[in-house]
């Protein structure tokens, strides 16, 4: 194994390692979180929360930026390093609330958007603004500390959306300037309730 190999195998770990510290799949209350750096993506503290009584199935999606200092708008130059990274990845149809927490240093946003069953996620090919279309997007978590659309949810903070998705797969993505290329998406699979 190469010393790169290796270094990259060590930033994977420590940033999953993160994650766990971070709080992925926890509703913790207002101003939980963590601040630091681990794996090079730096952790600001969250400062509200989503309501404890969010409707259906709750998924809960990190949003970080890699190597970040200080905060910054959304627009991203092309190869920054961010996540976006959701739990659990199989849910339930129905009602499902995603609290979107924004753990990193830049401004980002979920959008829900419709998977084909035999596509995978990161597969889109953003426009010249650097977002990829939202045709048929299902809903979108982008406001500061509430529910639905508006400016972009900023460091720290967490934004939430209740959607209702049958059976199939989903791709949820950062559709900011150069967040998608950066790799801000993951595939979800929704399977029957069996009811």
């Amino acid at each position: 194994m190469s010393n790169k190999t290796i270094r990259n195998a060590g930033v994977v770990i420590a940033a999953t390692a993160a994650l766990a510290l971070a709080g992925c799949g926890r509703t913790g209350p207002s101003g939980s979180g963590m601040m630091g750096n681990a794996g090079g993506y730096n952790y600001s503290r969250l400062t509200c929360a989503p309501p404890a009584n969010l409707h259906g199935q709750v998924v809960t999606v990190t949003l970080a930026d890699m190597n970040m200092q200080r905060m910054m708008g959304g627009t991203a130059p092309l190869g920054a390093r961010m996540m976006l990274r959701a739990a659990p990845v199989t849910i339930q149809s129905g009602q499902v609330s995603f609290g979107a927490e924004n753990f990193g240093w830049r401004t980002h946003e979920l959008v829900i958007l419709p998977l084909g069953p035999d596509a995978e996620s990161g597969q889109r090919t953003p426009g010249a603004d650097g977002k990829v279309d939202e045709t048929g997007s299902l809903g979108e978590a982008s406001a500061k500390c509430a529910a639905g659309s508006g400016e972009g949810i900023p460091s720290g903070a967490v934004g939430w959306v209740t959607v209702t998705l049958p059976p199939g797969t989903y791709e949820l993505v950062c559709n900011l300037a150069n967040h998608y290329a950066d790799g801000m998406y993951q595939r979800v699979t929704v399977v029957g309730s069996g009811r």
